[in-house]
């Protein structure tokens, strides 16, 4: 047989075979589709997500905090399991910021009735209607004519009084609350103002409004049909995503803003201009974690746009007068994206010192990422010796 016969016969067998097997996984792939359509996928989720309502106390979740300041379950005194229910993670989160929320007002209870600090409503001239938020005071925060400590929180969740969510749930009160050192302040003589940089609106159930109609869409094919269309060939496909990535459908919510305090750097500034720089106190002290060391900076900031602020040039030199000492504790503020000049700059290495997350023993000096302030080790402990580290160094100075 000549070559190119040959050739000629052997592209032909691998076209066909080619073909056959194609035409073997387009039967394969309908088989499999056609078997898919047979499943009832209501048999197949045995595990469906139960509704997303839960306890609104801490007696309902069946815990309580003991002695020693821990999170413990009533009856079997083990602590908080946050895989409640196993494969449902979302149920399990959704449970987790509920017992946030109550523990928030159960700290609110302890600044109160242990701590004795009064809350002051914010924005100061709030009418009856707006949206406000709240600070934390002690009654001689404004009049004690030495010293006050002014704590400052970081980002998320967390709200006047509260550290990390994180640390009160699973390790303790002392660990992620700042109720160790408003004690310890007002045992060593100072007046208090605790922040609440994250309660920054009032959020409310949205209204669908009844005017606006969907887009039109683009398509000539008549809608009745498009909408049988939809529903005959992805009904299957939208029932499994929505029971296993959003299996009930949550309240759609609207925040409404704060005003002047609709964001941390906001909030700081606000309660700086109408509450700090009011106090009688000589001496300031700033206790600030996270994104609190990026408000503080926040307050020193000066952009060109804002040079003619008398306000800001003045609180620029309040700061600079008043503020003895800024105690960080892994913060993320930058001196270059928040536009700090060289004088600021000087100004935070003389008076601020930054605790980080480290190996090395407390208090090692850490090579600092950027020229600004001190960066030393806060130990594997970081969250135990906070309140001594802060308020011994403030102490120093005072």
């Amino acid at each position: 047989m000549p070559i190119r016969d040959s050739s000629f016969l052997l592209c032909f067998v691998w076209i066909t075979m080619a073909q056959l097997l194609a035409q073997e996984e387009k039967e394969k792939t309908t088989a499999l589709k056609d078997l898919l359509s047979r499943i009832d996928l209501d048999e197949l989720m045995k595990k469906d997500e139960p509704p997303l309502e839960f306890p609104e106390t801490l007696e309902g979740f069946e815990y309580a905090f003991n002695e020693h300041g821990q999170l413990r379950h009533i009856n079997t005194g083990e602590p908080f399991v946050f895989n409640y229910k196993e494969d449902l993670h979302r149920w399990n989160q959704k449970r987790y910021e509920a017992l946030g929320e109550i523990i928030t007002k159960y700290v609110y209870e302890l600044l109160e009735k242990d701590c004795n600090l009064k809350k002051e409503i914010l924005p100061v001239d709030a009418t009856e209607g707006e949206p406000k938020s709240f600070i934390y005071m002690s009654e001689d925060a404004l009049t004690n004519p030495e010293k006050i400590m002014v704590l400052i929180q970081g980002s998320g969740v967390v709200r006047a009084g509260q550290w990390a969510r994180r640390l009160i749930i699973n390790e303790d009160l002392n660990s992620g609350t700042q109720i160790p050192f408003i004690n310890r302040a007002k045992e060593e003589g100072y007046g208090v103002i605790v922040l609440n940089p994250n309660e920054n609106s009032l959020e409310v159930e949205k209204v669908p409004d009844p005017a606006k109609k969907p887009s039109p869409d683009a398509s000539d094919e008549p809608a009745e049909k498009r909408e049988r269309k939809e529903e005959r060939e992805s009904k299957k496909k939208k029932d499994f995503y929505e029971k296993y990535r959003n299996p009930q459908k949550e309240r759609e919510m609207e925040h409404i803003p704060i005003r002047e305090n609709s964001t941390p750097e906001e909030h700081t500034v606000y309660v700086w201009d109408q509450f700090i720089s009011k106090s009688l106190a000589k001496n300031i002290f700033i206790v600030a974690h996270s994104y609190g060391g990026l408000s503080f900076v926040n307050l020193k900031r000066k952009k060109k746009k804002v040079w003619k602020d008398i306000r800001m040039i003045q609180r620029e030199a309040e700061v600079k007068n008043r503020v003895r000492l800024v105690a960080m504790t892994d913060s993320v503020h930058n001196v270059w994206h928040q536009e700090a000049n060289k004088p600021i700059q000087d100004w935070l290495r003389e008076h601020c010192c930054n605790w980080v997350s480290s190996s090395e023993p407390l208090d090692t000096l850490v090579d600092p990422m950027l020229n600004d302030c001190p960066r030393v080790s806060a130990d594997k402990q970081r969250k135990c010796i906070l309140n001594i580290v802060c308020l011994q160094c403030a102490a120093s100075l005072s």
